[in-house]
């Protein structure tokens, strides 16, 4: 059974090294442009832990995902093209979810302990990320329509409203 807790400043090497487990794999399955060769940044990295919006995965005391939740406005989804929101009630955001590649069920976990703090939960995704693309229809979000985000790159956005509240 898989743990979920805050990051710790001490989880840092281990988090950056799964980070770089999937940009690789993301590159590998054709979704090179999404994160390239750098992202998440170590400095985004610490500010997430810093503000305690930062999340582990924990598999045989071993850390075997990360993500971010952030409840509340999410500035880059404030204008939505080519669709709308399914609704404009309180949100949390998932973010930079990855998984080292050694324990299946990652995604299912953080969406699941989400699930348990907010009804409505949104995320977005890169047009070349199917992987994620699959995961986010598979668990019943709905594609809602394209956000930028800072950079000014495009992403295709999805939310979910969790029937558990």
């Amino acid at each position: 059974m898989m743990i979920i807790r805050l990051a710790q400043k001490e989880d840092l090497q281990q988090i950056m090294s799964i980070y770089a487990y999937a940009r690789k794999q993301m590159m590998c399955s054709g979704n090179a442009k999404q994160w390239g060769n750098d992202k998440p940044s170590l400095e985004t990295i610490q500010e997430d832990i810093d503000k305690r919006q930062s999340f582990v995965l924990i598999n045989q005391a071993c850390i075997c995902g990360v993500f971010a939740f952030i409840i509340g406005d999410d500035p880059t989804y404030q204008v939505i093209e080519g669709g709308s929101w399914l609704n404009d009630a309180p949100y949390g955001t998932i973010h930079r979810i990855a998984a080292n590649g050694q324990v299946n069920g990652i995604f299912a976990a953080a969406l699941a302990f989400c699930e348990n703090k907010i009804q409505n939960i949104r995320i977005d995704t890169h047009a070349d990320n199917q992987i994620m693309q699959h995961l986010l229809k598979k668990h019943g979000f709905q594609q809602c329509g394209c956000i930028y985000v800072e950079d000014k790159t495009q992403r295709i956005a999805y939310q979910k409203i969790c029937s558990r509240h």
